[in-house]
């Protein structure tokens, strides 16, 4: 299976978007509402609809870029908020994007991935993230039966990637998530060390 844009574009137009929960996620919700440095730099790879980054916009974050790679959720995007500065909405593949961010949130991009790129996401976060950066959000801590996308993991799997580069500041069970992923999703914050 490819996983590449005509794949994400075709579920898309389908609308076999099963992740897509219509509104930002709990706890990315509440992670931004913790956060009272307005002017971070975010990024919010693979975002979809991009729910997070219209709810970060309108509480005040205005240095809120976004990136996916498939035309349709990006231009649904700019209808339905056609205040967002076009420059921070980028239609790119994660692995090409450059650029130097404060802040990324992670919500649903990971589990989407091919598990074979999991180590690149990982070094490609390091190297958007300024020194003292952070990566914040939600990855799966179950394994599926199914053949992804979405693909699982664990805490153990998650820790080779990530912990020879970044800080781990807290990987634990995600006490908010929606009622059906309750009990499957870990909320995890990492830093880039200075």
């Amino acid at each position: 299976m490819q996983l590449d844009e005509a794949y994400w574009t075709n579920r898309y137009k389908e609308k076999s978007t099963g992740w897509d929960i219509g509104s930002p996620s709990e706890p990315l919700k509440q992670y931004l509402d913790q956060i009272f440095q307005k002017d971070l730099k975010i990024l919010i790879p693979g975002a979809g609809n991009a729910y997070e980054a219209a709810y970060a916009f309108r509480t005040g974050f205005k240095k809120v870029h976004i990136l996916d790679f498939s035309t349709v959720p990006l231009d649904q995007f700019k209808k339905s908020y056609p205040e967002f500065p076009t420059d921070q909405i980028f239609l790119e593949n994660f692995f090409e994007h450059q650029g130097k961010y404060d802040l990324i949130l992670e919500q649903t991009f990971f589990c989407a991935l091919n598990p074979e790129l999991r180590q690149s996401y990982a070094e490609k976060i390091f190297e958007l993230l300024h020194p003292g950066g952070k990566i914040a959000g939600v990855l799966f801590s179950r394994e599926f039966e199914h053949t992804g996308p979405p693909f699982g993991g664990t805490v153990e799997e998650y820790l080779t990637y990530f912990k020879p580069k970044f800080e781990i500041v807290s990987m634990e069970p995600c006490y908010n998530s929606i009622p059906p992923r309750l009990g499957n999703e870990l909320f995890f914050q990492l830093r880039k060390p200075k």
